[in-house]
This record gives C-alpha cells, structure tokens and sequence, in this order.
C-alpha cells in the first residue's frame, strides 16, 4: 500500500487525518482540499501533502481530495476495517481507568483481557473485560490470539512480563511502566511517560516568553 518506509513522524499523524476525515464525513463534505484542511487539523499543508504521497496519488491537482475515498483508504491502512483486540496487563489505579475507558472512541480497538495477580479481582469481570490471573497470561494470550498488549505495572514486573508476553506472540506493546523494556526487533514499544509528558508541556508554558522574542 505505501510506496516506501513511513517515517515517524507521518504514521503519528495518521490518526490524526483519519478522524477528521471521519468528522467531515459526518459534516457531508464531499472533497476537500489540503489548504482546507490543514485549516482543520492545524497541520500545515505542505505537511499534509507530503504526508499523504507516501501513499501514492491520493488526491488530484484543482481538485483537492475525495473525502470518501481518503477515509477508506486510511481505515484500510490503519486496521480499522476489523476489530483488534487488545490485552491489559495490570489493573491498579492505571489500568482501572483504562478498562473504564475501553476505547470507546473507536468501534475497532478493544481489551478484551485483562490480568492482575490481585486475588480479590481475578476471575472476576471488571467493567465487561474479564480479568485473569498472570499464571494465565501465556495461555490466555495465545488462545485469544492477541497481538498487542498495554503494560500498566510495577517497574520490577515490566520485564519479566515483556519477555512473557513476546513469547506468547505479541507484536506490540504499549508501555505505561516507568521503565524501558528489552524485546526483539520483531516486536514494537511505545512507550508512555506522562509524567515526562506533563514536565516537557510544563517547560515549554514557563519559557513560552522566551520562545516569542
């Protein structure tokens, strides 16, 4: 589908296009053109163009982009034409909100399994996502045959889980331990630190000033 390696910064923005398409969509816009909507998305449109032609000719001079058209063509290239189902590994304060969330943004990601090794919650269902015990994390994720997991535990359990994990199958891992994970180059980590998160957006707010001069 690409015509060649997608760097990065592209496949961040990805999600970003297709939900406003989605919204346009829904708006009754039938073709928009890239100064239009990076207006939108407040993305620029020489961005938006070179974005897009990593993709081939999506879009046709003076006529701009079909929105249809794009919004199919990215539901393809972002798996959201089926439903994927994804494991939740830790079910402390971080993990509770987000089985409580669930994804429920989107009708094509869900957790489906989640595991603890709280006695007083496992075998129990906890807001629709059964909740398993960690003894049956390897079985558990090899029959439900999941490919991407969150990690929502302790920094001494991130590893040892990880290394599990992978040997269960999974391709990708979203990690929300404080800690970097060791997996092999077949298998994806996106690692999310909000605290990191929360102190960069702090820094730049406070140096704000400085930045306008």
């Amino acid at each position: 589908m690409a015509t060649g390696k997608i760097p990065h910064a592209t496949a961040k923005r990805l999600p970003i296009y297709y939900r406003y398409l989605n919204i346009l969509a829904d708006e009754g816009v039938e073709r928009i053109s890239s100064r239009d909507f990076a207006e939108r998305i407040n993305i620029d449109a020489t961005t938006i163009r070179r974005d897009f032609a990593y993709f081939g000719q999506l879009g046709t001079r003076g006529f701009g982009y079909n929105v249809q058209s794009l919004l199919r063509f990215f539901r393809k290239a972002l798996y959201q034409d089926h439903l994927t189902h994804v494991a939740l590994i830790g079910v402390g304060n971080l993990g509770r909100a987000l089985l409580k969330y669930n994804f429920q943004q989107t009708n094509n990601i869900r957790i489906s399994a989640a595991f603890d090794t709280d006695p007083a919650i496992t075998g129990t269902i906890q807001n629709g996502v059964p909740v398993y015990s960690m003894t049956d994390l390897e079985q558990q994720i090899k029959d439900q045959q999941i490919k991407i997991a969150i990690l929502a535990t302790p920094v001494s359990a991130a590893q040892e889980i990880t290394d599990a994990l992978v040997e269960a199958g999974v391709e990708g891992l979203m990690n929300f331990s404080a800690t970097r994970v060791n997996v092999p180059d077949t298998v994806d980590v996106k690692y999310i630190d909000l605290a990191n998160e929360l102190q960069s957006l702090i820094f730049f707010v406070a140096n704000r000033e400085e930045r306008t001069n």
